[in-house]
């Protein structure tokens, strides 16, 4: 019989054995579908009752895209909160990007987020929190970061809270956003 030692109650007999599989890697991969999926969701559907979405990301990640203003206030990390005053929230699995409509001291602007850049995820209402490690993207994202130039929206209406993604009463107000940058190459 062999004498079994868990001093330091990690559930081994001295020191943990080697890992040689990237479970931590899969888990990661695992939990960021999870935040997909429920991006999607709202997306299609809205969100339910009183769900709400907290994302956290790193604000110098390339491909990002945020109005100069917001990256000098947050030069490093910004986190933004979906619940009801965001539209054409749109998720390109593809692209591994979302993109959403939000309004920063009243202006209305288009916020691109890579997934890579996305370091935390939290609905308080399902009391669920996911903290992720920010992805290095591919080689050919680096150097694509840019800043949306702010656009005149003082014509917008911003009083009412917008929950409908699909609205596109305001298309001559739509900003053009190439995200051919973003997408993966299949040479």
């Amino acid at each position: 019989m062999t004498n079994f030692n868990d001093s330091d109650n990690n559930g081994f007999d001295g020191n943990p054995p080697t890992i040689l599989l990237p479970y931590q890697e899969w888990i990661e991969s695992a939990y960021r579908h999870v935040v997909i999926n429920a991006l999607k969701y709202a997306a299609t559907n809205k969100l339910p009752g009183n769900h709400s979405f907290y994302i956290t990301f790193d604000t110098n990640y390339p491909g990002l895209s945020i109005p100069s203003r917001v990256k000098i206030k947050y030069p490093n990390e910004m986190t933004i909160v979906l619940q009801h005053q965001f539209w054409d929230l749109i998720v390109d699995e593809d692209s591994e990007i979302l993109s959403v409509g939000l309004s920063f001291g009243g202006v209305p602007t288009t916020l691109i987020i890579p997934f890579g850049a996305i370091s935390a995820f939290s609905d308080p209402e399902a009391k669920l929190l996911l903290n992720f490690t920010i992805v290095p993207p591919p080689i050919s994202a680096v150097d694509n970061m840019h800043l949306v130039e702010e656009t005149d929206h003082s014509t917008a209406d911003t009083s009412t809270e917008t929950t409908n993604n699909t609205d596109t009463s305001n298309k001559e107000d739509a900003q053009v956003i190439s995200l051919d940058a973003f997408r993966k190459k299949t040479d």
